[in-house]
C-alpha cells in the first residue's frame, strides 16, 4: 500500500486519481471488515464449544453416576441373594440333622448342602466381578467419548481462529490490490504506443 501511495501522482487526470484512491479505500474497507468478520466467527465458535464441552462434561458426569447405581444396584441385589442362601444352607442342615438318620448319610447330605450353597456364592461372586468389568469398561468408554469430543471441539475452535488473516497478511493484500489498480488505471491513463498511433 506505502508503494503504491506515492504514485497516485503520476496517474494523470484528477478522476483517475480519485478512482484509484476510492479503490484502493474500498479495498481497505473490505480486507478489514473481512477480518473483523473472522475475528467475530472465531469468538462465537470459541463461546459455542465451551457450552458443548460444559453439556458434554455433564453427559459424562450423568452417564458415569448410572453406571456407578447400576453397580450398586447390582452389588447389593447379590449381596441378599448370598445372604438368603446362606439362611437356605443352614436351615436345611437344621433340617438334616433334626431327621435324625445314620451318621454317614447326615454326613454326606451336610457336605453336599454345603457344596450347593458355596458353587451358589462362587456364581454370584463370578457373576459379579464379571459385572465390575464392564462397569470400568463402561466408564473408560465414557471418557473416551468425552475426550473425542472435547478434542473435536477444540479442533473446531483452532480451525475458525486459523481463519483469521494477519494484519500483515491483510495489509499486504490491500497493497496487491492496489498495486494491480494502479497498473490497470495507467494502462488506461497512458496508452501504448499501438493505442497512440491509431490516435495519431
Amino acid at each position: 500500500m506505502c508503494a503504491a501511495l506515492p504514485a497516485v501522482g503520476f496517474l494523470g487526470s484528477g478522476a483517475t486519481t480519485a478512482l484509484f484512491a476510492a479503490g484502493l479505500g474500498l479495498t481497505a474497507l473490505n480486507a478489514f471488515s473481512q477480518r473483523a468478520a473472522a475475528k467475530d466467527a472465531a469468538r462465537q465458535t470459541y463461546q459455542q464449544a465451551l457450552l458443548a464441552q460444559q453439556a458434554a462434561e455433564r453427559d459424562k458426569r450423568r452417564q458415569q453416576a448410572a453406571l456407578a447405581e447400576q453397580k450398586q444396584a447390582k452389588e447389593k441385589a447379590e449381596a441378599q441373594n448370598i445372604f438368603a442362601k446362606n439362611i437356605q444352607a443352614l436351615q436345611a442342615n437344621r433340617a438334616i440333622i433334626a431327621s435324625e438318620r445314620a451318621g454317614t448319610t447326615v454326613g454326606l447330605l451336610l457336605m453336599d448342602n454345603e457344596r450347593q450353597a458355596a458353587n451358589y456364592r462362587e456364581s454370584i461372586n463370578q457373576s459379579l466381578e464379571s459385572f465390575r468389568r464392564q462397569y470400568d469398561r463402561n466408564i473408560l468408554s465414557t471418557e473416551a467419548q468425552f475426550e473425542s469430543r472435547r478434542n473435536q471441539l477444540q479442533s473446531n475452535v483452532n480451525q475458525a481462529y486459523n481463519q483469521i488473516p494477519s494484519l500483515g497478511q491483510t495489509l499486504l493484500s490491500i497493497a496487491s490490490s492496489g498495486l494491480q489498480s494502479y497498473i490497470g488505471l495507467q494502462g488506461l491513463a497512458s496508452p501504448t504506443p499501438v493505442l497512440q498511433s491509431y490516435i495519431a
